[in-house]
C-alpha cells in the first residue's frame, strides 16, 4: 500500500494518555498508540507529535492563579507527556527525539526547526513539548504552528470521537457527522474542533487537517495510507 502522506504532524491530547484513569499516564493506552506510530514509521512516514498536558494540568481551570504562570505549568505538563511517549516509543524500537519550546537541556533538545527536519530525514520521531513556549496559546495552536513550520503534508488531530459533528454526539443522538469541512465553516459554526487561533493558522497557511478517533490507534496508520478515516478539514 502506498503512502498518502509522507510527513505528518500528529496532535494527541493529554487526556488521551490517561485512559479511563482520567489523570496521569496509562501505558496500557499509550503503548498501542505508540505501536501504531511505529507501524507508520516502518512504512516510511515521517512523524512529528505535539502532545497536550490536560491529564496533569489545565491552565484555564486554575482559578485565581495568574494566567501566565498557570500556562507555564501546563507547558511543563506537556513535557512530562512528551518524555513518556518517547520512552514508550523507544521500548518499541523507534528512534525518538524530544524538543521543547522552553529550554530544558538536561531532558530534551531545544526546538530548532532545521534539527527537527534532519531528525525526520533520519527516520526519527520528533515529539514537540511545551506548546509554543508562550502563554495564552493552546497546544492545538502549537500543533498548527509546528505543522506549518515542518511543512507537514497534513495535521492529524486525534480525538475521542470519529470525526467532526454538528453537535456533541455523546449528548445528542441526532448529531450529524461531517466528512469534509473548511476551516472557515469550523469557526463560523463554532464546532469546537479547535480554537479559532489554531484554525486561522491552518487556513492561512494552506494546511489540511484530519480529525479522527484515537480509541482505535490503527486509524493513524490507515489515515497515512489514505483510507477514509474521520473528517477532513481543508483550507478555502
Amino acid at each position: 500500500m502506498n503512502l498518502k502522506y509522507k510527513r505528518v504532524l500528529l496532535k494527541i491530547s493529554g487526556e488521551a494518555l490517561a485512559g479511563e484513569k482520567k489523570s496521569g499516564l496509562d501505558f496500557d493506552v499509550i503503548t498501542p498508540i505508540c505501536r501504531a506510530v511505529k507501524r507508520c514509521v516502518d512504512a516510511g512516514v515521517e512523524i512529528g507529535i505535539v502532545v497536550g498536558g490536560g491529564n496533569f494540568w489545565r491552565g484555564r481551570s486554575s482559578g485565581a492563579m495568574d494566567r501566565t504562570r498557570a500556562d507555564h505549568i501546563g507547558m511543563l505538563a506537556t513535557a512530562m507527556n512528551a518524555l513518556a511517549l518517547a520512552d514508550a516509543l523507544e521500548h518499541l524500537g523507534c528512534e525518538v527525539r524530544v524538543q521543547t519550546a522552553i529550554t530544558m537541556t538536561k531532558v530534551a533538545e531545544p526546538y530548532i526547526r532545521s534539527r527537527a527536519i534532519r531528525h525526520f530525514e533520519k527516520g526519527r520521531v520528533v515529539i514537540f513539548g511545551c506548546g509554543t513556549g508562550n502563554p495564552f496559546f493552546s497546544t492545538d495552536t502549537a500543533a498548527a504552528l509546528r505543522a506549518a513550520e515542518i511543512e507537514a503534508d497534513i495535521l492529524m488531530k486525534a480525538t475521542m470521537v470519529d470525526g467532526v459533528y454538528d453537535k456533541d454526539p455523546h449528548r445528542f443522538a441526532d448529531a450529524v457527522k461531517y466528512d469534509r469541512l473548511t476551516f472557515t465553516e469550523v469557526v463560523n459554526a463554532q464546532l469546537g474542533v479547535m480554537d479559532t487561533t489554531a484554525a486561522a493558522l491552518c487556513r492561512d497557511n494552506g494546511m489540511t487537517m484530519l480529525v479522527f478517533d484515537l480509541s482505535r490507534p490503527d486509524n493513524i496508520y490507515d489515515a497515512c495510507m489514505g483510507e477514509s478515516v474521520g473528517t477532513l478539514v481543508v483550507p478555502e
